[in-house]
């Protein structure tokens, strides 16, 4: 009984971490469609954030739930007016955009800090649960993903903010035409996106560790779900972070990481060979 409740919790962690590393990029390419290739040196600058600040003595949960979220949501807000405000509508040039800023981030931060890993130490100890002990900190990110689910849900469906969002997604000549100021819409979605990518950075970065290089590890997995999951942001995400994560959990507690990073990518190409639009395109088509 202790090791299925061990079992429960690690497939919920494990589902959690594609929640964590999806939800900002199904912010900026599931409304915006901007390709952001730099998705994963977000998540860095998040980490990097939560190590720099630890360092001079800030409060490790002040550097993960305020700073990380807002540095990394006003460099995208600069990102966004330098760069991507310019290549709405023209995927593949947002894509090497992105890929050029990725190469430029990992190469700044890489002269800055060289490239050894940072760490900074997991917070709240371990649980025991039988014979057996996890780390809290599990926990925290397992109900992290659930909240920033729920945040997003709520305030694109119960908010006029998230109404004036949506409506200029679909439709920007439209909404241009009701008086929405549809330039600072795309800026603000694109910051928040990037602030939610920092704040999922920085919650990983005690577990994890920080190195200039770690975004390449991370924007497979974001992409993989993000395209599984379909059109319906909160919706696909969490229904493609609940199908790969419980199936790479379960293959890597049965054989091996590996094993589980391999299945993943297999479940993955297997969805889109029967659902090419992803999860919320044949199913959960009316959901955000």
């Amino acid at each position: 009984m202790d090791y299925a409740i061990i079992v429960v919790i690690e497939m919920l962690r494990a589902i959690s971490w594609l929640v964590l590393l999806a939800a900002g990029l199904g912010i900026i390419f599931g409304m915006m469609r901007v390709i952001n290739f730099a998705h994963g040196e977000f998540l860095m600058l998040g980490g990097y954030t939560v190590i720099m600040s630890t360092k001079v003595g800030v409060n490790i949960w002040v550097a993960i739930l305020i700073l990380a979220p807002l540095c990394v949501g006003l460099f995208g807000v600069l990102v966004e007016r330098l760069v991507i405000r310019f290549l709405y509508g023209r995927i593949l040039d947002s894509l090497l955009a992105t890929w050029g800023l990725s190469l430029l981030m990992i190469g700044g931060v890489t002269l800055i800090f060289g490239n050894t890993v940072e760490g900074v130490s997991t917070p709240l100890g371990s649980v025991d649960i039988g014979a057996y002990s996890i780390p809290a900190y599990n926990f925290v990110l397992i109900g992290f993903a659930a909240l920033f689910l729920l945040a997003i849900w709520s305030v694109l469906k119960f908010t006029k903010i998230g109404l004036i969002a949506r409506a200029t997604m679909q439709n920007p000549a439209m909404a241009e035409a009701l008086g929405v100021r549809t330039t600072w819409v795309y800026m603000a979605t694109f910051g928040v996106g990037s602030a939610v990518t920092g704040l999922a950075g920085g919650l990983l970065a005690p577990l994890t560790g920080v190195v200039p290089t770690m975004g390449v590890n991370f924007v497979g997995q974001s992409f993989i779900t993000v395209i599984t999951g379909g059109a319906s942001m909160v919706a696909g995400t969490l229904s493609a972070s609940t199908l790969l994560g419980s199936i790479s959990q379960a293959t890597t507690i049965a054989t091996g990481p590996v094993y589980g990073d391999a299945a993943l990518l297999l479940a993955a190409l297997v969805l889109l060979r029967l659902l090419p639009q992803g999860i919320t395109g044949r199913i959960f088509t009316r959901s955000l």
